[in-house]
């Protein structure tokens, strides 16, 4: 095979294997649902639809999920000052993992008038996978707490998951089935190791990349050298 050959050769071969490195990164996927939720109230039931959204991110040896509303959902009577509401969630694990995920945040940062929709803050826990697969988070019960009363709210359409992650959990160990974030763990995830594939720009994702350009740059360089191997022997 001549040199000009052999280079084009070496460079094809560097960028297929990019190609295949690229294609190795796992995957995540995630979709902001319309959950229709019912709550009973201190004062009846109330409805109300809201998107939702939960994202995956690698945090230590598990990953920190976090669900966002997009619309208030339910409402008070009175006024809610800052800091008079609590809220609370559990996300539904499906897949390769199963159970719920809790996940919290912060109580309101301003006063709710009455009679508004209550905007929930965005909730989060911690999941660390138990088992390797693809694992699905849904939006399961919301619960929000006020002025000593306790007000529950469940979806009533049967949400698709929002999220859906490809985790590894530690040891590698094969869960015979699909997995979903949050891990399915009741008290928040408290299972070990996993690779994150996030929902936005995956850590993981990146590395591959870069790993895949270092391939395809060492490929090409061996093909320069070879090429300049051919000069020099072709002048003596």
């Amino acid at each position: 095979m001549s040199y000009p050959k052999r280079t084009a050769a070496l460079a094809s071969a560097a960028a297929l294997a990019g190609s295949v490195v690229l294609l190795a990164a796992p995957a995540a996927h995630a979709d902001v649902v319309d959950v229709n939720y019912r709550c009973q109230t201190p004062i009846g039931v109330k409805s109300a639809v809201s998107p939702i959204d939960i994202k995956g991110v690698r945090s230590g040896g598990g990953y920190k999920i976090t669900m966002s509303w997009q619309k208030g959902v339910s409402s008070s009577p009175v006024e809610l000052g800052k800091g008079a509401m609590t809220p609370s969630a559990t996300i539904r694990l499906g897949g390769a993992d199963s159970g719920t995920l809790a996940v919290s945040g912060p109580a309101n940062a301003a006063a709710i008038p009455a009679n508004t929709p209550i905007k929930i803050s965005d909730l989060s826990g911690t999941y660390t996978p138990r088992k390797t697969g693809k694992v699905t988070f849904t939006a399961a019960t919301l619960t929000i707490k006020a002025l000593g009363t306790t007000t529950t709210c469940a979806p009533t359409n049967g949400p698709k998951p929002s999220l859906t992650l490809d985790v590894t959990a530690a040891g590698g160990s094969s869960s015979g089935g699909s997995s979903s974030s949050s891990g399915g763990s009741s008290s928040g995830g408290s299972s070990s190791g996993g690779q994150l594939p996030q929902t936005g720009p995956a850590d993981s994702a990146v590395a591959l990349g870069t790993l895949g350009g270092t391939v395809l740059l060492a490929g090409a360089a061996g093909a320069l050298w070879l090429t300049r191997r051919g000069q020099t022997a072709a002048r003596r």
